[in-house]
């Protein structure tokens, strides 16, 4: 029978099988494979949380996903056309998620009595049939053929085991019409001198191809054409990766070496890992004992004149709370950076949540204000990053980045930007007295309220700062009632000043309808794309995405009252929900799902036609 080719305007694909069998990397070579290509994309790692669970139990299931695309994408997708399933517990796992008639690409050798009992199957679903009336099914014996295509590599049968899932990367590399060649680069670097591996692995993943081309069961292979995207050049990033870019391109921009005071955690280790090694850019980096020291770490470093950073998840903000308020009170620039995982306490550090925007705006003792930001995307952690550093110098105040386990490990092509082409980051260090010939640490500038920043050490400009509450212009230690009050009003005055360099909202549509659906940091996706199939049917909807959370900004409050009804999605209870119904005095609705996962957009457009009609 003659192959057919079909051509499409996107896919969704997902790999899934136990956390050791290579789901993450399968994922990436494909993901990499396609930004060659020059599809439009979006990824969605899914980690088990319980990453040491038996293999073969429903708890280790590690999963990848990933939508590829001719046109514009802003999620990797609800329900995947493709389902690879590398055991019983991926099988049974997934299943539910797969769209009807979607092909399940399953490894029969893995479906064994054991597996299965281990899977909650009281029978093989691959041969009962239960699976016949609502999914293609593909089984293939993987563990054979790997065993056959290495046969005669002077490797044990475990490592010729641990290729299959190269071969099923050939597979899917068939199916849709993805080259070879990346991949096989790729093996030759990662496994350099270990020519085994690679040819076990290169032959193994050539198998899979050619098993698809020559069996009867592929009768069609799908293309998707090039997406149509802004001139640039183009390289993959997840948002860890964007976010760290970002710092250093504000330590470029600054003329401030970086210092990065961090205790690795989940799922912000990556920051740590990738600025340690940029110490020719000048990084500092100091993996600390604990968050605390960390995060005090990190004031030093600011108080000394650089571009201090620490980064954390949400139990981690939790123990740096008192140093940060220590922070906003001495008023320095500092950059946190809160990649949000599920809670409470050290909650789902794999899973992904928006749990920590209350922890963010309020979690210090006493008026402890700060600015915050939330990035959008994978890419766009590298502007939030830079507009954070920004403003933190700018203000003299630490501001707080939130991302998400979604975004820090998730990709997209991102357009490189010409640092030329960055909006400049001015530092001026006092070096000079301010009044008098005296040096007042707390003289503020007129326009954003900020102190100066003087470098410890510079001739003239002795001061003090400390934990307890300082005297307005001089610093002294103070108790008096009145100054306290003045202090607390000036430290959110200044952080509401932040608001004078805020663009205009955008909205995506109408600027009146009958619903407005306002979104923050990770679920801007999945709004926008809810909003354009939404407008696309003729619903009055638009799209508000809010970057800076505080200060909120100048124009929200007239956009709001000009829509009939507003949904704000959140993988919260609530958090945003809250802030906006007592700020603006809105009757918003809430759509909370906190399952660890992104929300679909589709969940969106059936809430919205609720809400509407």
């Amino acid at each position: 029978m003659g192959k057919t080719f079909k051509t499409i305007d996107e896919a969704v694909i997902r790999f899934a099988g136990d956390s050791g069998d290579g789901m993450q990397l399968t994922g990436g070579r494909f993901t990499e494979t396609t930004a060659i290509v020059g599809n439009d994309l979006s990824t969605l790692p899914d980690f088990p949380a319980e990453i040491r669970a038996p293999a073969g139990s429903l708890a280790g299931v590690s999963a990848f996903q990933l939508k590829f695309s001719s046109k514009d994408i802003h999620t990797p997708g609800d329900k995947p056309d493709v389902l690879v399933a590398m055991n019983p517990a991926a099988l049974k796992v997934h299943q539910k998620d797969l769209i009807p008639g979607g092909t399940m690409i399953i490894n029969t050798d893995a479906f064994t009595k054991k597996n299965l009992n281990f899977a909650g199957y009281e029978s093989n679903p691959v041969e009962d049939g239960s699976l016949d009336d609502y999914f293609t099914v593909i089984p293939i014996e993987m563990n054979k053929m790997v065993t056959a295509a290495c046969d005669g590599l002077d490797l044990n049968g475990k490592l010729v085991l641990r290729t299959k899932n190269f071969f099923a990367l050939g597979v899917l590399f068939y199916m849709y019409d993805r080259p070879l060649d990346a991949t096989e680069s790729w093996l030759k670097k990662k496994f350099a001198g270990k020519d085994a591996i690679i040819e076990a692995n290169t032959s193994s993943m050539h198998a899979g191809y050619n098993y698809a081309d020559t069996t009867e069961l592929f009768t069609t292979r799908y293309k998707v054409e090039k997406a149509s995207l802004p001139p640039g050049t183009y390289r993959n990033i997840n948002g860890n990766l964007a976010t760290s870019l970002g710092l250093l391109a504000a330590s470029e921009k600054s003329g401030l070496d970086i210092f990065l005071g961090s205790y690795p955690i989940t799922p912000a280790s990556d920051i740590l890992h990738t600025l340690s090694a940029w110490k020719h850019f000048g990084v500092k980096t100091f993996q600390a004992e604990d968050e605390i020291a960390g995060v005090t770490s990190a004031i030093g470093a600011a108080y000394s004149g650089n571009l201090a950073v620490t980064t954390t998840s949400g139990p981690g903000i939790a123990l740096k709370g008192e140093a940060i308020g220590l922070a906003i009170m001495t008023e320095l620039p500092l950059v946190v950076i809160n990649v949000q995982r599920g809670g409470p306490s050290t909650g789902l550090p794999t899973k992904t949540e928006q749990s920590d925007l209350n922890q963010a705006l309020y979690g210090r003792n006493g008026e402890a204000p700060m600015p915050v930001i939330a990035a959008a995307t994978p890419g766009d952690c590298f502007y939030a990053a830079y507009e954070a550093c920004k403003v933190a110098i700018r203000h003299m105040t630490p501001v707080m980045l939130l991302t998400d386990g979604y975004l820090a490990n998730g990709s997209e092509p991102w357009n490189i930007p010409e640092v030329k082409e960055l909006e400049s980051i001015k530092v001026d260090f006092a070096d000079k007295p301010n009044a008098d010939g005296d040096f007042l640490p707390y003289m503020r500038d007129q326009k954003t309220l900020a102190r100066p920043w003087a470098i410890p050490g510079t001739s003239g400009l002795e001061h003090r700062v400390g934990g307890i509450e300082t005297a307005e212009n001089t610093g002294h230690v103070s108790y008096d009632p009145e100054n306290h009050h003045r202090m607390v009003t000036l430290r959110q005055e200044k952080v509401e000043r932040v608001k004078d360099d805020l663009p205009k909202t955008d909205i995506y549509g109408q600027n009146t309808g009958d619903l407005l659906i306002l979104s923050w940091g990770g679920t801007y996706g999945a709004c926008r794309s809810a909003t354009e199939t939404l407008q696309d049917e003729g619903k009055k909807v638009s799209h508000v995405h809010l970057r800076w959370i505080s200060p909120l900004p100048k124009d929200l409050g007239e956009i709001l009252i000009h829509f009939k009804n507003i949904l704000i999605p959140e993988i919260n209870m609530g958090q945003l929900l809250r802030l906006i119904r007592s700020e603006y005095l809105v009757d918003a609705k809430g759509l909370n799902l906190v399952r660890g996962r992104p929300i679909g957009a589709a969940t969106i457009v059936e809430r919205v036609k609720e809400e509407i009609g």
